[in-house]
């Protein structure tokens, strides 16, 4: 199977343009609160570096759908993430307002797939897969239960694309592909210097990893 790479956490073009040339399939800004928030005009400056190779994420936390619609129309993103333990009428009021994909976040607080979300799998066009820590939304750094996750994919997994973040890098990034198969694999603070800041040695060996397992 092979394990398309989303780059998130985007805080400067020159990553970004980087995330593009070595292959990419997607590459995320954030909205949502945290160390890694950008503004809609460093957005656009961001996206625009990582130019149309590559499809363009947008990270809300509980930015209401307005505002999610207007910031997507006017940065022309391919998908939505929605963070914040969205339901499935979250992710409906926003497919009602924007015509890209809706990702939905399940932050997993123990060892299993929280059975209120099982809908999201069905309802969502991509459910991604990040550890619950504390006021975080993302960028933990913490790995997941990929074993037992994924006795709970083959009982959930549905029309959703699955896509693994929580913990990744270059080191375990091939097991985590050989245990979930995932779709797409997401990566932030395994890849960085300091929060936000990209390594593009660490971007290289990361990707190289997931797809050089993938292909293999």
């Amino acid at each position: 199977m092979l394990a398309k790479v989303k780059f998130c956490g985007m805080t400067r073009p020159q990553d970004a343009a980087l995330a593009a040339e070595i292959g990419a399939s997607y590459v995320g800004v954030i909205f949502a609160s945290g160390p890694r928030k950008v503004s809609v005009d460093q957005a656009r400056e961001i996206l625009d570096a990582a130019g149309p190779s590559v499809r363009h994420v947008g990270v809300f936390g509980s930015n209401d759908v307005d505002q999610i619609a207007e910031i997507a129309e006017e940065l022309g993103l391919h998908v939505v993430q929605l963070h914040a333990d969205p339901g499935s009428s979250a992710v409906e009021a926003v497919r009602e307002r924007f015509d890209g994909e809706v990702w939905a976040v399940i932050r997993i607080p123990g060892s299993h797939i929280p059975h209120e979300f099982d809908d999201l799998f069905e309802t969502a066009d991509g459910v991604l897969l990040d550890a619950h820590s504390g006021e975080k939304l993302g960028g933990t750094g913490v790995p997941l239960p990929w074993n037992a996750l994924a006795v709970d994919l083959a009982r959930d997994r549905g029309s959703a694309e699955v896509i693994l973040a929580g913990g990744l890098n270059p080191g375990n990034v091939s097991a985590a592909i050989r245990i979930l198969a995932p779709d797409v694999v997401d990566v932030s603070s395994g890849v960085e210097s300091a929060p936000g800041i990209k390594d593009p040695w660490l971007m290289r060996e990361f990707y190289e990893a997931a797809v050089g397992h993938a292909a293999a």
